[in-house]
Order: C-alpha cells, then structure tokens, then sequence
C-alpha cells in the first residue's frame, strides 16, 4: 500500500524539480491592438528551445496578416535563453525585410542582461513602455493606445 503513495511522491517532486509547473513554463502570445501595418503582441511566460516554434508561428502569422510594425510588449516574459534570442533575431530581420521595425517595449533586468551579454542590444530598438515605442511608429501605421482609447466619435450635431 505504500509503495503507491511514494511513487506519487516521487512523481510529484520530478515535476517539480526545477520549482515550476509545465504549465507555469508555457508561452503566450496575446495580440493587444492592431492596426492596418502595427500591432503590438504581449509575450509572456518562457522563450526558449521549448516554445520558439510557437513563437515565430505566432508571430509569422501576425507579419503575414500585413504588420510590418511589431511591438512586442515582454513585460510578462519571465526567461529568455539564446534560442529565445534566435527568434527575437530573426523576427527583426523578418520585419526590416518587409521595411518594418521589431519594436522592444518593456524589457525585464534578465532580458536587458541577456542582450547586453550577447552584444546584441544595438541590434534591436528597445524601449520602456509600449507607448514610447509605438511613438517610433509611422503615424498612419500607428495604432490607437492605450487599448481601447478611440478617436473622438463625432458627435450627432456635427453630422
């Protein structure tokens, strides 16, 4: 009888080895707002060896739907390996390609410490908030933000 139990013991401290969950380990890729050529995509969770092919669907998916902007909000990325920065490459390439920009916004300490590391900082345009990087936006490419804020609807008596 108590074998079963040690098993599950055993089974439960292998998943959590490294002190995180399969599911805390997950990419997401949320699209916040877009517009006719931008969009800006909030990346959260791990990007690496695991996730890059999600990744760069997610994101070739967003280039092919016509957005050459892309502003990726990685606020919520909690790791980022060399694999991770493959794919942040290559979708910089991808965009100035199309004679778009890869935007950077929000970038954490270990982000900031992996591109400096690998010499790589000035390849990308980097930037505190996604607002200041949407200002590097063409203003007829340029989504409306924060999400949600619209131009003035015109009013009944102005029709």
């Amino acid at each position: 009888m108590r074998r079963p139990a040690t098993a599950v013991v055993q089974r439960a401290a292998a998943l959590s080895l490294d002190g995180m969950s399969s599911e805390m380990r997950s990419l997401a890729v949320t699209a916040i707002v877009q517009a006719d050529e931008c969009a800006v995509l909030r990346v959260s969770g791990e990007l690496d060896l695991r996730t890059e092919q999600t990744f760069l669907a997610e994101a070739r998916e967003v280039v092919s739907a016509g957005h050459r902007f892309l502003v990726l909000d990685l606020t919520a990325l909690r790791f980022c390996d060399s694999r991770g920065l493959s794919c942040l490459l290559a979708l910089e390439w991808l965009c100035r390609r199309l004679e778009g920009r890869l935007l950077l916004a929000s970038l954490g300490v270990r982000m900031l410490r992996l591109l400096v590391g690998t010499q790589s900082l000035g390849v990308f345009s980097c930037y505190p908030t996604v607002g200041h990087a949407l200002t590097a936006v063409p203003d007829a490419s340029r989504p409306a933000w924060p999400p949600g804020v619209d131009e003035p609807a015109a009013e009944a008596d102005d029709i």
